[in-house]
């Protein structure tokens, strides 16, 4: 039976069938009929793989971190994710890397601790709000232009990923078969990936992708 676990790019939480290619962390969620309850737990939200050094989990177990699902690593960022440092040695450093050499206005130099930048994070993840449960997306607008490969961003009121030439819409199964993306320097579009993660990936963070992206 699907649980409620896969996440979107403008981070909610949904039940489908489809399979994700990426797991997610972000503390204990759920309660103890496997609901999920708050939006997140702790500051640290992590991508990793599905498989690792042949552990193996059961789904929602009481007292134990929730596992959440994303269609590809585009998905997980634009949640709000950043690779683990664990399980996803190789990218948490590219990203690292990228996401200093993009945000240079932030003051840390040539070394952030996961938890600084996971602090960064967090305050471009969610609205502000007194009960954590009522803590929205935070998103903000951008010329649709100047937005790296791996950036998404709501179109037609929908997801969609910037990807070269093109928009992908966004499923939880896959892509659709991409748009055209509009050339016009005065497009101004809502963005659900973290401002610093945007940045990141304007440094040449590239994130992997759906098979379905075909680009």
């Amino acid at each position: 039976m699907p649980r409620q676990n896969r996440v979107t790019p403008t981070g909610q939480f949904t039940t489908t069938d489809a399979r994700g290619t990426f797991m997610g962390n972000r503390g204990i969620l759920h309660n103890d009929k496997q609901e999920i309850v708050k939006p997140f737990a702790h500051k640290a939200w992590i991508i990793c793989q599905l498989s690792f050094k042949g552990r193996r989990r059961k789904l929602m177990q009481p007292g134990k971190y929730t596992e959440l699902f994303f269609l590809d690593e585009a998905t997980a960022l634009a949640a709000g994710h950043r690779p683990c440092f664990e399980c996803r040695w190789s990218a948490a450093e590219a990203f690292r890397d990228a996401w200093l050499a993009g945000n240079p206005q932030l003051g840390f130099g040539d070394s952030v601790r996961a938890g600084e930048l996971d602090g960064v994070l967090h305050a471009e993840r969610l609205t502000d709000a007194y009960y954590i449960k009522d803590r929205k997306k935070r998103t903000f607008t951008a010329v649709l232009n100047t937005l790296p490969n791996g950036t998404f961003i709501l179109w037609e009121e929908r997801p969609y990923l910037v990807w070269a030439n093109a928009l992908l819409p966004w499923t939880p199964s896959g892509y659709a078969p991409p748009q055209s993306r509009p050339g016009t320097e005065s497009v101004t579009v809502t963005v659900l990936t973290p401002r610093s993660t945007v940045a990141a990936l304007g440094q040449g963070y590239v994130p992997q992708l759906h098979q379905s992206a075909a680009v």
